[in-house]
Formats: structure tokens, sequence, C-alpha cells
């Protein structure tokens, strides 16, 4: 992989302008073995891991450009992602997330696959720890499908994310 065109929102180049659905196969082994393995709070770890790490260019971004960098990255990254349906709202205190289609839900889905059931949580711990940095935060409501993601200023009085709010996949 190469440096990342300073003018993209993502974080990374790819010389495809969609990605492989593939992929989500991977991820969902991946959440699959690290739960059977060593638990729910390893998995969670996990997640918040990446949303640090690998993620922390989003995070910069984002405490830069705030809400309309949040927004840029969002179109753009779904624009990459295979069979994403994805509506992107942008006001000064909130970018809204309107998930009609996931992609990693639908593929593997399309594909017979048994998805691990906390599958859609980690949309909630992975941008929790990119959000967190940009002093914002992030809530999921929905999931196994379609959900609704909020990044909101850490300013705005918003309740603790509820897991019970995220569905389970299935």
């Amino acid at each position: 992989m190469t440096a990342a065109d300073p003018a993209s929102p993502l974080p990374y180049t790819d010389t495809k302008p969609v990605g492989h659905a593939d992929f989500y196969f991977a991820v969902n082994a991946t959440f699959r073995f690290i739960l059977r393995h060593h638990g729910e709070e390893a998995l969670r770890k996990y997640w918040r891991d990446f949303g640090d790490s690998y993620h922390k260019p989003v995070s910069e971004q984002w405490r830069g450009r705030g809400m309309p960098g949040v927004a840029e990255y969002w179109r753009a990254f779904f624009k990459a992602e295979p069979g994403a349906e994805v509506e992107v709202h942008e006001s000064a205190d909130e970018v809204r997330l309107e998930v009609k289609t996931c992609p990693a839900i639908k593929h593997l889905r399309g594909h017979q696959r048994e998805i691990v059931p906390e599958f859609c949580q980690h949309c909630y711990f992975v941008n929790e720890a990119i959000a967190e940095p940009a002093e914002m935060t992030v809530r999921v409501c929905g999931g196994n499908g379609s959900c609704t993601q909020r990044f909101l200023k850490r300013t705005v009085d918003a309740p603790p994310q509820n897991l019970e709010d995220i569905a389970t996949a299935s």
C-alpha cells in the first residue's frame, strides 16, 4: 500500500474504485475466532485498538476538519464499499449515517455465512475509538443490515451507548 493522497478523505490508497466484498468473510471469521478463543471483552478490545491505531489518521482528520471531515470520510468510505446504500446527513453538531443496506451483512447473508451475533457492535467500538481523540462520540441504533450511526460533538448531551440498541446480527 502506498501513502495516502492528501486530498483524499480516506487514510489509504487503492488502485480500484470499489473494494472486494470477500474481505467481509475474513472480517467475520476474525471476529468469530477472537470471540471463541478469547471472549467478548477481548473482541471489544480488538475493535477499540483497531480504531485507535489503524484509524488514527481518520481521527486526526476529524479533529482538524470537524463535522465536514466526518461527512466527507463516510461519503468516500461507502462509495468504495460494494453494495452499500447509505445516506450521509451533516449539520454543525452531528453527522448522521442512515445505513439502508450494510454491505458486509448483505454479502455475508448472500453467501449463507453464519454472522457473528455481535458483528454490528464493531461499528460502535471502532468508531468511538476514532471519534474520542477528535472530541466526538458516536451512537449506533439498529443493525443486522440497516442502522443509524450518529457522530456528535462531545459537547452535545448524549446518553451513553446502550449496546441493546444495536441489533444482534443473523
